[in-house]
């Protein structure tokens, strides 16, 4: 009988390990290597509630690449996770990729035309960076052209970009993709070095937030 229960569990643990029933060992995050902490908090706009921000860039790759692994990440967060996407012009002459994520996000397009707009800059190498072009681009996708130039060229959008790049640097980001969580911890897949790994650190961050009382 005791022959009997030990090849048994030795088949179970096989079992376990061909199947991935065995759970993996926790993923060890550190601060300094895998995260880092703003030496000065940045004010949230949603208390009892977990803030994440992705700042990033149309036209970055790496923003590009990173967008599978966001997606999943976002799908899979309770809903005391609040998430937003900011978008951050380095030079002046890309502030039109920021005016166009707020010009369709103001007409209820974002959602639908963001990953669009990637794959176009990324995989059909349009630029996106002149009102003509633009408004050419999103007329294609079904969207009125006059109705989207007047949003784009509006104050409130223009307002909005520039209040997008002034929040970037109050969180001093000089890169992207670079997620920023409950305006006191920034991480990215540069910084914990790989995209699977920032994943794992944004959960890290989203548990010892709630851990912390939401602050």
């Amino acid at each position: 009988m005791i022959h009997m229960f030990k090849y048994l569990s030795i088949f179970l643990i096989l079992f376990g390990l061909q199947h991935g029933a065995v759970a993996q060992a926790p993923v060890k995050v550190e601060e300094g290597f895998d995260y880092r902490v703003l030496t000065i908090t940045q004010p949230i706009d949603t208390k009892g509630k977990v803030e994440v921000i992705e700042f990033f860039w149309y036209g970055c790759p790496h923003c590009y690449e990173f967008e599978p692994e966001l997606k999943g990440w976002i799908k899979r967060q309770n809903k005391d996770v609040v998430f937003k996407k900011v978008p951050i012009a380095f030079r002046e002459e890309l502030m039109p990729h920021s005016q166009l994520f707020y010009a369709l996000e103001s007409m209820g397009k974002g959602d639908a035309l963001n990953d669009k707009i990637m794959f176009a800059m990324h995989r059909e190498n349009k630029r996106l960076l002149n009102e003509n072009e633009i408004a050419d681009w999103v007329a294609a996708q079904g969207v009125d052209r006059n109705a989207c130039l007047a949003t784009y060229r509006s104050f409130a959008v223009l307002s909005k970009a520039r209040a997008a790049n002034q929040l970037g640097n109050s969180y001093r980001i000089d890169g992207v993709p670079t997620v920023a969580v409950q305006g006191k911890y920034i991480t990215s897949p540069s910084i914990a070095g790989t995209r699977a790994k920032a994943v794992n650190v944004m959960d890290f961050l989203v548990s010892k937030v709630r851990k912390d009382g939401y602050k």
